[in-house]
């Protein structure tokens, strides 16, 4: 049995027009230990299919379940960590993580919720830091304490909501490694779901990718598995052959309907381009676009 199982899940929202479904019928299905990464262009509603999943929000149709039970707000096991990191701007960085720690293990002492914030902190190197505000804080450092305080909670599921899109491609890079190094170091195997508009940094951390088609009504699509072994670096899957393949089968998936759509429309003004020259083309723009012009 599926650790987190989603069955026709549809979700709606109020629109000017009236009501705009933004997802339609979603099914998925994340084994117990699996790193899963969501692709999808943006404004597809990923980040509302994430937040069915971690009980911030509700489905209008269809349950979400996790263990084999209906999910009924956030889990005290789970951690979210969100692009535009969320910490208390009052507070230092020990304390946003201290405070994580409290909510989780109420039973441990304040000395014993921050030791274990201040090694949390010292793993994603701000054990200099801690004492810092978020406004003292680069963006990278702010987005280390995020991820020191959802592994601080020792979660068994973990949710990702584009968690690295506003950093530049170094500290995102660092950061990327730093996850898959606390990921393996837990040793209880964290279920991880990751909403991404980037095909490499998918590729680069995920067992399995699954695209998310262009919205309004979107779904998911069929599974894309990455077997690559680990660990990984975004260099080598440059020129690695297996990543080639799984780079192409998500393009694919992601732009099939919107090739076939301006296929039909090129036809019917008899303009039609050979189909394989047009594939190519479209398939190039839409990689570009998604994965926001990085090679």
């Amino acid at each position: 049995m599926a650790f987190i199982e989603l069955s026709q899940v549809s979700k709606a929202f109020p629109a000017a027009s009236g009501v705009r479904e933004v997802l339609h019928n979603v099914n998925l299905s994340v084994d117990k230990g699996e790193f899963i990464a969501i692709v999808g262009a943006m404004g597809a509603g990923k980040s509302t299919l994430v937040h069915l999943m971690a009980g911030l929000t509700s489905p209008d149709r269809g349950t979400v379940c996790v263990d084999g039970a209906p999910v009924d707000g956030v889990r005290r096991d789970a951690a979210i960590v969100f692009q535009n990191y969320s910490l208390l701007p009052w507070f230092s960085a020990l304390e946003n993580v201290r405070l994580a720690v409290e909510a989780r293990f109420p039973e441990c002492t304040k000395p014993e919720q921050k030791a274990r914030a201040v090694r949390m902190l010292e793993l994603v190197g701000l054990g200099t830091a801690q004492h810092r505000r978020p406004s003292q804080l680069s963006g990278g450092m702010r987005q280390r304490v995020a991820i020191a305080r959802a592994f601080a909670i020792e979660p068994t599921l973990l949710f990702l909501d584009e968690p690295f899109g506003a950093l530049d491609a170094l500290t995102r890079e660092t950061l990327q490694q730093e996850l898959v190094s606390l990921c393996g170091a837990s040793g209880r195997g964290v279920t991880t779901v990751m909403i991404t508009n980037n095909i490499e940094e998918a590729i680069l951390l995920a067992d399995r990718i699954v695209p998310l088609t262009r919205g309004p009504r979107a779904t998911l699509g069929a599974s894309i598995p990455v077997p690559l072994p680990r660990s990984r670096s975004a260099s080598a899957l440059l020129h690695d052959d297996g990543a080639v393949a799984v780079r192409c089968s998500i393009v694919e998936a992601l732009t099939s309907g919107a090739s076939a759509a301006a296929q039909v429309r090129r036809a019917r003004a008899g303009r039609e381009l050979p189909s394989t020259n047009f594939d190519v083309r479209v398939a190039a723009n839409a990689a570009s676009a998604i994965t926001g012009g990085e090679r």
